[in-house]
């Protein structure tokens, strides 16, 4: 039997989701076309919208649907970043986390090697946002600031960020705020319109609903350049014929995972709590990251001293444990977590990182299959870092 643990990276799809869809998929009509069918998959296309923005706060023509969260942060940063300078072309800086999500990162990357100043801003040791290097940044030159993007919670150690000072703060001075919110919507109280932001991203398939369809609610006054050309579909900021099923399916999940929010979060917290506890209990020398307070319910990330992340996942990949480590691999290479690094952590503290994440299908019997594999499986992987770290002296001497 396995126990899923990486629900962060994605959740099963719940079943009220699975028949909605499946529905769906057994009608026909493109919903750009002028015939019945047409049209009735263009009602299914709006009433989902206006579904999603009920559950999230907004206004539907507020929310745009995209490919899922990497497109919808992608047309943040050009999109919104290209429209600002458009309007105003001092407007090159934009501001961020070290501790983003790649689909951020990647794009400011991007974004930098075409013109724009990005600055991506530190976090302390529990990942929260220095908020006071937020502030002098912008009260540096904030005419040449075209957009803020913060995450609304990390997706690695699961820390929640200070929201409503970014927006104060970003306000102030008159520019916008994009968060991405892909963990925290279901998980957290999101409403749109009391949080202040200008633009949030959120996907279907971290909450319980299908890949490949996601959204970026955007306000209407804001400008955004679109990346993809063609119908224009999606207000003219984003072209490609929509998926009816798909979007059904999203806007199914975002109503469930909300609406249910506060019984699954508690549920989900607590069987967190007893794990961090047990985990600890069985390996001492297990460290917990992020912010004990402001976090994620369904998040527990270990650094475990001696052991390569890696070599741990497989381990318990051999026990029916699914999780994640906190690092990425390029071209079969660990590396150690960018979050971590940020956070103040040595390269062998932030490659030695897992995972374990909860979600609306966890059970205790989750928890108790991986308290009963953890211990074992640290004391094989430290081993293992150990003859492998004598080896690596040997053939350098």
């Amino acid at each position: 039997m396995t126990a899923y643990l990486d629900h962060a990276a994605t959740t099963p799809i719940l079943p009220e989701v699975v028949a909605a869809m499946t529905d769906q998929l057994g009608r026909v009509g493109n919903a750009s076309a002028l015939h019945a069918s047409g049209r009735d998959a263009r009602r299914v296309v709006e009433e989902s919208r206006e579904r999603i923005a009920g559950a999230i706060g907004c206004r539907p023509g507020e929310v745009v649907f995209t490919s899922g969260g990497t497109e919808a942060d992608n047309l943040a940063v050009k999109g919104i970043g290209w429209g600002r300078r458009e309007q105003d072309p001092a407007r090159t800086r934009l501001l961020s986390t070290r501790v983003e999500h790649h689909a951020l990162l990647d794009p400011l990357e991007w974004a930098s090697s075409h013109g724009a100043d990005v600055e991506l801003l530190g976090v302390d040791a529990a990942c929260r946002l220095d908020v006071e290097a937020l502030k002098l940044s912008l009260e540096r030159d904030p005419d040449t600031v075209g957009l803020v993007s913060v995450m609304w919670a990390n997706n690695e150690v699961g820390t929640v960020q200070p929201m409503d000072e970014v927006v104060e703060l970003a306000h102030a001075h008159g520019v916008p705020v994009h968060t991405d919110a892909v963990q925290a919507v279901g998980q957290l109280p999101i409403d749109v319109a009391a949080s202040g932001v200008d633009a949030l991203t959120l996907t279907g398939h971290k909450l319980g609903g299908p890949y490949g369809i996601g959204a970026l609610v955007c306000r209407r006054d804001l400008p955004v350049v679109p990346l993809l050309h063609g119908g224009g579909q999606e207000r003219d900021v984003r072209s490609g014929t929509l998926d009816p099923p798909a979007v059904l399916g999203f806007a199914t999940a975002v109503e469930i995972a909300v609406a249910r929010r506060e019984e699954t979060s508690a549920r989900v917290a607590a069987l967190r709590d007893d794990l961090v506890r047990r985990v600890q209990e069985a390996v001492p020398s297990a460290v917990l990251n992020g912010d004990p307070v402001h976090r994620l319910p369904g998040i527990a990330h270990f650094s475990f001293p001696g052991c390569e992340g890696d070599s741990l996942l497989m381990l318990l990949d051999a026990k029916g444990i699914e999780c994640s480590t906190g690092s990425a691999c390029s071209a079969g290479v660990p590396q150690a977590s960018h979050v971590l690094l940020a956070m103040g952590r040595d390269d062998e503290h932030a490659r030695s990182s897992l995972r374990l994440s909860l979600g609306h299908t966890s059970t205790a019997a989750d928890v108790d299959a991986l308290v009963a594999s953890i211990g074992p499986a640290v004391e094989r992987a430290t081993r293992a870092g150990a003859v492998a770290g004598l080896g690596q002296g040997a053939a350098s001497s």
